[in-house]
């Protein structure tokens, strides 16, 4: 399995107090070891190359070449940076099965506005995580810190949510919640 270097190495129990860096599924984890490594190796190589050749076009003071190219390593080391903090000592979470929303869900949702589910008849798929990193193929991330992510926590199969974003209040129903077993 070539998924294999990029687990989680073994690590003593935390101390008490002690907080883990993150809390990620493993396939988070995996993807975004590979995401670090990729930018530690061929992402500062790329970018050392764009500013060699930026560098060609002139002066540097008054290169918007050089200044963009800058600007981009500069979010890329931010990227590194975040990336090794989240994977310094994360807590590894395991999605269980559950008839309840929890961190690991995927829920589908659909909405129950008397004025807006005219408009929209059409169902949501939400990802509800503890971390903003989690991905799932073609649904949308909702961490349960958010609005939304906090008012399904908890949830079953036909319940009603109603929960308050900027752009006003919003009633959903859970029509579907099963845990996000990536393939």
């Amino acid at each position: 399995m070539k998924d294999q270097n990029y687990l989680p190495p073994e690590r003593p129990p935390r101390k008490p107090g002690q907080e883990p860096s993150a809390r990620l599924t493993l396939d988070a984890y995996v993807r975004m070891r590979r995401e670090l490594e990729g930018l530690r190796s061929d992402g500062r190589t790329k970018m050392a190359e764009r500013l060699l050749h930026a560098r060609e076009f002139g002066d540097i003071m008054e290169n918007a070449e050089y200044d963009a190219a800058k600007h981009e390593q500069g979010l890329m080391e931010a990227r590194i940076r975040s990336l090794e903090r989240m994977l310094k000592d994360p807590d590894i979470i395991e999605v269980v099965e559950s008839d309840e929303v929890g961190p690991g869900t995927l829920v589908t949702l659909r909405l129950t506005d008397a004025e807006t589910a005219a408009d929209e008849d059409e169902d949501e798929t939400y990802l509800v995580a503890l971390s903003a990193e989690e991905r799932a193929p073609g649904v949308r991330t909702v961490t349960s810190a958010s609005p939304l992510g906090s008012a399904l926590l908890g949830r079953r199969v036909g319940d009603r949510v109603t929960y308050e974003a900027p752009g006003g209040t919003f009633t959903y129903q859970v029509v579907r919640c099963e845990a996000f077993r990536p393939s």
